[in-house]
């Protein structure tokens, strides 16, 4: 059992919403399944058909996270939420990198729904496990960075953690190495993320989507919840069954 918190950050932004997935039973593989395939091109069809020329700043569920991080102290234009970077690669006309059947689940999850989408692998997480303010000790490793330098958080910033480290810098920015998922990743905790009004109301379909899809392509068993300023903690336990909803 996790325990998981969010007061902290809603106190603050409190149109916060984050659904949370507990996959077990993982068989992840390198390739990517023809029906996964299927969807993931759709999806990109459909980024480039609906967003075209449009500056994405001025994509509601993307400009939010602009104006999000400023409010934390991140200036740089440089530093973009997840969901944005996959945005901006989709509509410049290249694909979704091929990563791992998760990975590419989470990542069509993330582009369906507009919506920041990550994973940590269970096994590598130690409770408690939030969103929170960044703290003097934190410590960050960059997924990638052959160097393996800490990079830790500045202060004020919004960071996911959990009891040992940073998983992921500016709230969506980019992940910590050390909990990465892998192909021998058996167990994962997946987050769904939404602060813009319209899309915070989604998160639920967005999170029910992410375990059916993952239940489809990787074999897994699922519990979700979600985390809002009305229910800003509680538990994540292991799964007795995969979450479904209706098509």
């Amino acid at each position: 059992m996790i325990q998981f918190d969010i007061g902290e950050v809603v106190e603050r932004f409190p149109a916060f919403r984050v659904g949370m997935v507990v996959a077990t039973g993982l068989r992840i593989n390198s390739g990517r399944p023809e029906s996964l395939q299927a969807q993931i091109t759709e999806v990109e069809r459909s980024i480039r058909d609906t967003i075209g020329d449009l500056p994405l700043g001025d994509v509601p569920e993307l400009g939010i996270w602009r104006e999000t991080y400023k409010q934390f102290g991140v200036k740089k234009t440089s530093f973009r939420s997840s969901v944005e970077r996959l945005v901006k690669k989709v509509r410049q006309g290249d694909d979704l990198p091929r990563i791992n059947t998760l990975v590419d689940a989470y990542n069509l999850i993330s582009l369906r729904y507009r919506m920041p989408v990550g994973a940590d692998d269970l096994d590598r997480i130690v409770s408690p496990v939030g969103y929170r303010i960044a703290r003097p000790g934190d410590t960050f490793i960059p997924l990638g960075d052959p160097t393996g330098a800490d990079d830790p958080p500045l202060p004020g910033e919004v960071v996911y953690a959990d009891g040992n480290r940073v998983m992921c810098r500016r709230w969506n920015w980019y992940q910590d190495a050390r909990s990465a998922i892998s192909t021998g990743t058996t167990r994962a905790l997946l987050n769904v993320e939404a602060i813009e009004p319209t899309s915070a109301t989604q998160v639920e379909r967005a999170t029910a989507a992410l375990a059916e899809l993952l239940a489809d392509v990787c074999g897994a068993q699922t519990t979700w919840q979600v985390f809002d300023a009305k229910h800003p903690s509680g538990a994540l336990e292991r799964p007795a069954s995969v979450a479904r909803i209706e098509s």
